[in-house]
């Protein structure tokens, strides 16, 4: 009986473990992440046949990297991840995972998924994936404090997956990669400034500046949101001027971006949470349709 209740305790601790550390990279985001990155890969006009080998490779390499920086984020935030309720049992932030732990987590997979990304594909993918995971933990993290510029820069390190998986797949930066970071570049400040509206009091409590307005949510904020949607529309149609996809994805994406702009101006026009709410779970849904449109219509 004694046994059995080791062996209990034991699975129970693993399972907390394993769980801290899909706190700590921050999962559901990552994932979201690697896959624009996957997504990007497999639109290189060089991939012309799916080797799920290396799409693995590319998923695993970029989830390290991505992990890696959402932990040092949550080590360097702890002190006010502990003051928000939404990040309060975060494991670092809760002592449920010491510092140290966290440091050498980050630091470990960092360094995997950049050999990873540099022995299976290219040097030039795991340049641009160091890049991404620089800014993101150590300017952006700091930034969020001092200014709403953070969300500016932030938004390279949230669109250089896209540059990530097209260096992977094609060997060099060329247009149809930034065409692809241009998309998921514009598409983060809607997307971002809908999760800053609902969690403002949070946000406003640890002191990160997040909002485009110091006033935080209100009229210019959700202006702000519309004005980056309509930048969307001429964007989503580069993929067909540069004769990345076809007509069928230019519609759907069209469709998308008209979309996403009706809801800003709702947002605009009733001031609400639920309105931003609305913004952000069409935000979500938004970036998987274009890139999967894309990809399905690949020339």
């Amino acid at each position: 009986m004694q046994e059995e209740t080791v062996k209990h305790n034991s699975s129970l601790t693993i399972a907390g473990k394993v769980r801290d550390y899909m706190l700590l990279i921050k999962f559901s985001l990552s994932f979201m992440v690697v896959f624009s990155a996957v997504i990007s890969y497999l639109l290189a006009p060089k991939v012309v046949v799916y080797d799920w080998a290396m799409i693995i490779w590319l998923f695993v390499g970029g989830m390290l990297v991505t992990g890696s920086a959402n932990a040092v984020n949550q080590v360097v935030e702890k002190d006010t991840d502990a003051m928000m309720k939404r990040t309060a049992k975060r494991p670092v932030a809760s002592g449920r995972m010491s510092i140290t732990e966290g440091w050498a987590f980050a630091i470990i997979t960092v360094v995997a998924g950049l050999l990873i990304l540099g022995y299976f594909f290219n040097l030039l993918s795991a340049i641009v994936a160091a890049v991404s995971w620089f800014i993101y933990a150590f300017m952006y993290t700091p930034l969020k404090k001092v200014s709403a510029v953070a969300v500016l820069l932030g938004a390279v390190p949230g669109a250089l997956p896209c540059l990530i998986g097209w260096a992977a797949g094609q060997d060099e930066l060329s247009a149809g990669g930034w065409v692809l970071f241009a998309i998921q570049f514009f598409w983060q400040f809607p997307h971002f400034w809908a999760i800053a509206w609902i969690a403002h009091t949070d946000y406003s409590k640890a002191g990160f500046k997040l909002m485009p307005s110091v006033e935080g949510p209100g009229k210019y904020s959700a202006i702000q949101s519309i004005i980056y949607s309509l930048v969307l529309i001429p964007v989503g149609i580069l993929p067909y001027l540069t004769g990345m996809s076809g007509m069928v994805s230019f519609w759907i994406i069209v469709a998308a971006n008209i979309f996403m702009t009706w809801q800003s101006v709702r947002l605009y026009r009733e001031m609400e949470v639920k309105a931003a709410r609305r913004v952000m779970f069409s935000s979500y849904i938004y970036l998987p349709i274009v890139l999967l449109a894309l990809l399905a219509d690949k020339l």
